[in-house]
């Protein structure tokens, strides 16, 4: 394990609403020293002094930046969090559906990149379970998606959704090597597991509860079938992310169990 596991912050959103310095210390109690952080530009000096108290650094962070018009704004806030890598985590399905949609979607990444890097940073995008059930001639949109990426782009590959997708997600990690900087880690069914449009990021803390009943089968690391073992010995080198779309327990028990079995298994 390349250090300590960082957690998604949409994981605990309830609590981060109400909450949010009491949300990270109670993160921070957990163990974890390293969080990924959704909608921090309206909130960047909450989070800064939440960070602050609490003791933990945010590698990543989540934000919508491929349709934001104003970008800049988005990795200010990352460079005053100390947000190395800016992560768009959601583009929706329909929007996955050609050669060209691919090309359009990789072609904006990898500018932003470059509008990134001007700022000492890195951009990156976070997959669902579409990129990899939508196919063109035989290949997943993803594939054609990444072959047309600059090799600076960080890839944040969801082992889940990917899996649940159709991957086989330890030969794809092998395959894309150190391009794949960070995984996120959860676990569950895969058998009639759905991802609906509920973005993962993100800027509506409000989620209906239809949506959120949809992913209250995940389940914390090394729980369900999805073989995380494997997949976290094909990147050695990613950081490893804790997250749930939903989780039906206690949340914080929950990325307390996945926490635990990574320091145990994860060596």
């Amino acid at each position: 394990m390349p250090s300590t596991p960082s957690v998604q912050l949409y994981t605990v959103r309830d609590a981060v609403s109400a909450d949010l310095q009491g949300a990270i210390a109670r993160i921070a109690d957990i163990g974890f020293t390293q969080v990924e952080p959704y909608a921090f530009v309206e909130r960047a000096d909450e989070f800064a002094k939440a960070f602050a108290a609490s003791g933990v650094t945010a590698p990543s962070g989540h934000a919508p930046v491929i349709d934001s018009a104003d970008p800049g704004r988005t990795f200010d806030a990352a460079a005053q969090l100390g947000i190395g890598t800016v992560i768009d985590p959601f583009i929706p399905s329909d929007r996955w559906q050609t050669a060209d949609d691919a090309a359009r979607i990789a072609d904006r990444v990898n500018e932003l990149q470059t509008i990134a890097a001007a700022q000492g940073l890195r951009f990156g995008y976070h997959n669902h379970q579409w990129e990899f059930a939508n196919h063109v001639d035989g290949r997943s949109i993803y594939e054609l998606f990444v072959e047309r990426l600059s090799p600076d782009v960080a890839l944040e590959l969801d082992t889940y959704w990917s899996t649940v997708g159709g991957a086989d997600t330890p030969e794809l990690l092998r395959r894309l090597g150190d391009r794949v900087q960070f995984l996120h880690v959860k676990d569950g069914p895969i058998a009639g597991a759905i991802a609906t449009t509920l973005p993962s990021n993100e800027s509506a803390l409000e989620v209906p509860e239809e949506l959120t009943q949809a992913f209250k089968n995940q389940l914390p690391a090394g729980s369900g079938e999805v073989g995380v073992a494997a997949i976290l010995a094909a990147a050695p080198h990613a950081l490893r992310v804790v997250e749930f779309d939903g989780y039906a327990g206690d949340v914080f028990e929950g990325i307390a169990a996945s926490f635990a079995w990574l320091l145990e298994n994860d060596k």
